[in-house]
């Protein structure tokens, strides 16, 4: 069952793409912006076909000044604008980067930069882009644990492994921060934190541009091809626009270019890519509303939840499932469970005496109705489980909220991604039930 191809799923998104297009407050008025204007006119860019405004629902965006068409130039940021690792490296940071050893990541050069410089203040070269940024970051790392308690389990894991690489990754550090105390009269540690290197980490795992490859031979071999994008990064994510976005070599300016056009004083967006709402919570703080990508996972301890344990293949049938990559990415979407959760399905529903047709089962072959049928009535039970599962959290995050007023900002975010995975799973069991009335 593929994801959007089906008409109440062409209804729903010309209803988001309705809701979105919400003309925003114009906001190039603002001091803030006036100095960002100033300071990226000074490093040669000028931008005539977008502005700073708010909008309803995303927040701080830009906004059309005029009408774009298909394939127009939206955006063309020059290179002397990009925060990139050969801007730390030229910096009064550079010396102590290249004498370090072991030798920094890309990503922890470009972090110790944005605390130095956040820490300097008025003094800094950036201040007009930093000023921008925001204060705080709404990603899994940085919410409160008894927040990340209520997440979707996958989700959860998740971001419990990437509060456990930031943690590392900061206490793995604290020579080299430790280093630079000659560059400031403040105690070290008291500057380079744990929150301001998360803000650090927050910022450009967030909002940083894709750059090919860079070698800097003071830095480790990890891939080195992120960089800021002052201005540009106001640019919002919508999962139903198109553009091309990249660095010109030639041009040497990162372009951006609609795919799709967008009427005068309307918000402009880029998509980050065909992320589910896990995916842009985790890596990005924020969830998309009847996001067509907007998936439910189902665990492997789900899986054989209503199975019978009386079953003395089950193991070889995981084993199996394992083996061909089964049990990744199993969902249910807008257009019910997805061909790798029925594949799953089917062969763990298989019976005693066809169970040697297991290869034919994973290239979805039909084995027999009653495979058939007993592989949905499972689906329908899993899904029926999740559909409770949603109802009691948001149940929990509304008792939460009339308790925990410093958290509702945070639950208010969870309870948006339940609600939304909630009406995916709605979705999913109307089209479970309509096909299971036809056996």
């Amino acid at each position: 069952m593929q994801k959007g191809r089906g008409r109440t799923s062409r209804i729903r998104r010309r209803k988001c793409l309705r809701s979105s297009k919400s003309r925003g407050v114009n906001e190039s008025y603002k001091s803030e912006f006036i100095e960002l204007k100033k300071w990226l006119k000074d490093r040669k860019f000028e931008d005539r076909n977008l502005t700073p405004a708010h909008f309803p629902g995303t927040g701080r965006g830009l906004m059309s000044r005029s009408v774009l068409r298909e394939g127009q130039m939206i955006i063309s940021l020059p290179e002397s604008c990009l925060l990139t690792t050969e801007t730390v490296i030229r910096s009064y940071l550079g010396v102590y980067i290249t004498k370090w050893k072991p030798r920094l990541s890309p990503l922890l050069a470009l972090c110790t930069f944005l605390v130095s410089e956040r820490h300097a203040g008025d003094r800094s070269l950036w201040k007009p882009y930093l000023q921008i940024l925001p204060k705080t970051y709404t990603c899994p790392v940085c919410l409160e644990p008894e927040v990340v308690n209520l997440l979707p389990k996958p989700l959860k894991a998740k971001s419990e492994e990437q509060r456990a690489h930031v943690q590392k990754l900061f206490t793995s550090s604290r020579d080299f921060f430790s280093s630079l105390q000659p560059l400031f009269a403040e105690s070290i540690d008291n500057i380079f934190s744990y929150s301001a290197f998360l803000w650090a980490w927050c910022t450009v795992n967030t909002r940083a541009v894709y750059l090919r490859p860079r070698k800097q031979e003071c830095l480790s071999a990890e891939p080195d091809t992120c960089a800021l994008a002052p201005y540009l990064d106001l640019l919002n994510h919508s999962p139903h626009v198109q553009v091309e976005a990249a660095f010109n070599e030639k041009s040497r300016c990162y372009e951006i270019r609609t795919a799709s056009g967008c009427r005068k004083h309307e918000e402009v967006f880029i998509c980050y890519g065909p992320h589910d709402n896990q995916r842009l919570l985790l890596e990005y703080g924020f969830v998309s509303l009847c996001n067509p990508h907007t998936c439910v996972y189902v665990s492997r301890d789900m899986l054989v939840k209503y199975l019978s344990s009386a079953d003395k293949q089950m193991t070889k049938k995981i084993s199996i499932l394992k083996d061909h990559g089964f049990l990744e990415n199993l969902t249910f979407g807008w257009d019910g469970p997805s061909w790798r959760l029925l594949i799953a399905l089917k062969l763990l529903c298989l019976e005693p005496e066809k169970f040697t047709c297991w290869k034919k089962v994973l290239l979805g072959e039909v084995i027999s109705d009653a495979n058939e049928k007993t592989s949905l009535d499972l689906a329908q039970k899993i899904c029926h489980h999740l559909l409770e599962e949603s109802s009691m959290v948001l149940q929990r995050v509304s008792h939460m909220k009339d308790e925990k007023v410093s958290l509702i900002s945070q639950l208010s975010l969870v309870e948006t991604l339940w609600r939304e995975e909630l009406k995916v799973l709605q979705a999913s069991a109307e089209i479970l039930a309509s096909v299971h009335t036809t056996w």
